[in-house]
């Protein structure tokens, strides 16, 4: 037996531990796999949500209780307990500031809290959506200050890219293959055995920890350039009097053409990972053109929307400041409680700024974390003598809807929003727009 086949059956054994750190939409999902086959420490900074954990509640609201059963995992806020563990994960955001420049403040703490408990032997791997190079040049650096130790050679590191889809439940954590890399060959072995014996369709093995960094942040800027393309050709078509949707429905029965639909582009992913790219490419002197174009069209989403329901409400001869409009969605996505870079509240700022008096409602979203992070309080029930109702996002409580649900609570000449298409043929006796 090898001397890296030997360290491998040691956590299969549960001689050795695993500890997670940040157990939010990505973190937990992954320390609860791993709690069936290793023993796990999932370990979160906040009190409360490991209380939660404790008594079998996904915090995020995306797993069921029956999911932390079978497990052998202790979640701890203590960062005592973390000692115990020779192989970490890591899986903090890591968002952007106001200027789209990365916010490396998470990672840093949670490199810092590492280099508090790391022993020579151990392992770091590193799941949150960086720029190449963020890991070996931002992170390792952290551990070796606080801890006094060397990289790669008293303890080893690697990088392995989430792919956790929120509200995704056919491509979840252990459907889908996972990309692993190492700095060296060992760690390389050590690492893809580990999330191996979790990962059915198994583990890519990155060439570097820049590759699986590259890997992961074009996946989304990828997605973000095809909406972006979908977005702009929107406008353009809006200005033909031409559905989009329709042109999408027929260029979409040739094999080749990628069905991608306009929308506002949210989330902690695509509209946040293409920042990370095009910030370390300009600190190369390198200033990224498609990238930031796409960028720059997926981010006046909101503004053109806006701008549109006021265009209407004038054609109208309504005044602004006397208008009422609701918006149903505040999630990023459909069926989802996350709320984390929601474009719908760039839309509901832009529309505050036409002095419009708004309403908002969601099912899903928490009416205190929206209060929280955005300063908007959601409406607990739908009123009557709505201007125009925009229907943000596709939440299958919405898909029901009939035309006598908007026509009770529209005014005459209002107008209906339906920025998913989710109403298609189903609106006859007033406007209906959609992107």
């Amino acid at each position: 037996m090898s001397q890296y086949q030997a360290i491998i059956q040691q956590y299969f054994e549960k001689e050795k531990k695993i500890a997670v750190i940040g157990l939010g939409y990505v973190g937990l999902p992954i320390a609860l796999e791993l709690a069936r086959k290793f023993s796990v420490i999932g370990f979160d900074i906040s009190a409360p949500r490991v209380e939660m954990m404790r008594n079998k509640i996904d915090p995020s609201k995306e797993l069921p209780s029956s999911a932390f059963e079978g497990t052998d995992i202790l979640f701890t806020h203590q960062l005592e307990d973390l000692k115990q563990a020779q192989f970490y994960i890591v899986a903090v955001p890591t968002p952007v500031d106001e200027h789209k420049t990365p916010d490396l403040v998470p990672l840093q703490r949670a490199s810092e809290t590492l280099s508090k408990v790391i022993k020579k032997g151990d392992y770091v791997v590193y799941e949150s959506t960086v720029y190449p190079g963020c890991t070996e040049e931002d992170c390792v650096p952290v551990i070796e200050k606080g801890s006094g130790l060397k990289a790669y050679e008293d303890f080893k590191v690697g990088y392995s890219p989430e792919r956790i889809n929120p509200g995704d439940t056919q491509h979840t954590l252990t459907k889908v293959t996972k990309i692993v890399s190492g700095c060296s060959a060992e760690s390389l072995e050590v690492i893809a055995a580990i999330y191996g014996a979790i990962i059915e369709p198994g583990v890519y093995k990155a060439s570097s920890i820049k590759v699986a960094e590259a890997a992961k942040v074009i996946e989304n800027t990828q997605r973000d350039l095809n909406i972006a393309l979908m977005n702009e050709l929107s406008q353009v078509f809006n200005q033909m009097n031409i559905n989009t949707y329709d042109v999408l429905e027929a260029a979409g029965t040739k094999w080749n053409f990628l069905k991608f639909q306009p929308g506002l582009v949210g989330g902690h992913c695509i509209g946040v990972d293409p920042y990370y790219l095009t910030y370390k490419a300009m600190e190369l002197g390198y200033r990224p053109q498609i990238i930031l174009s796409g960028r720059g069209i997926n981010d006046g989403m909101a503004a053109y929307v806006a701008k549109k329901v006021v265009q209407h409400l004038i054609s109208q001869e309504k005044v602004l400041s006397k208008t009422r409009v609701l918006i149903m969605g505040a999630t990023f996505k459909e069926n989802v409680s996350d709320i984390r870079n929601s474009k719908i509240f760039d839309l509901h700022k832009e529309l505050k700024g036409y002095s419009v008096k708004i309403d908002m409602v969601d099912p899903h979203a928490e009416a205190d974390e929206v209060e929280h992070e955005y300063g908007v309080v959601l409406n607990d029930r739908v009123d009557q003598h709505y201007d125009a109702v925009i229907v943000a996002v596709a939440h299958n409580e919405y898909k029901n809807y009939t035309e006598e649900h908007f026509r009770d609570i529209l005014e005459p000449g209002g107008l209906l929003v339906d920025l998913k298409n989710i109403y298609k043929g189903k609106i006859t006796n007033f406007t209906h727009w959609t992107l």
